[in-house]
């Protein structure tokens, strides 16, 4: 059995849906959800959500896996270290916040989630809230 299933996978994207609906005015989101080397595992854009949102939120969770951290300690990095997103060698990582890793109870990557269609703050709110509930979870133990 995957570190993140399917069925995971596909509830860490009810449960981000739903966390923005109760929190943030019901705006419309995408959620991607992606194993643990930024492979898409789990999608949905909800209704009303922007088409660009789609790619976002897939690139944020893709770049939350490849890199291990959030896409806002990425962004964070960049402008301390004075660097240029490309210097990474990978056209499809984004430092746009609103990704985060997924990591088991023993703190492995397992895989990441990406929000798209609120404010990148409020983007990473959620992806931060899914996290801590993934690592808290018997089951996400390896």
């Amino acid at each position: 059995m995957p570190d993140l299933s399917l069925a995971q996978a596909q509830s860490i994207v009810t449960q981000a849906m739903a966390k923005a609906t109760q929190d943030f005015g019901g705006r419309p989101i995408c959620v991607a959800v992606c194993d643990e080397r930024g492979l898409l595992l789990a999608f949905a854009r909800m209704d009303g959500a922007p088409a660009r949102g789609v790619r976002i939120s897939q690139g944020k969770a893709y770049s939350a896996a490849r890199m291990g951290v959030t896409t806002q300690a990425v962004l964070e990095r960049l402008h301390r270290e004075k660097i240029e997103i490309g210097y990474f060698c990978d056209p499809d990582i984004t430092a746009l916040p609103g990704g985060s890793p997924l990591k088991n109870a023993a703190g492995r990557l397992v895989g990441s989630v990406g929000v798209s269609g609120l404010t990148s703050a409020e983007d990473q709110s959620v992806t931060d809230a899914m996290a801590a509930a993934f690592a808290a979870q018997p089951q996400a133990a390896g």
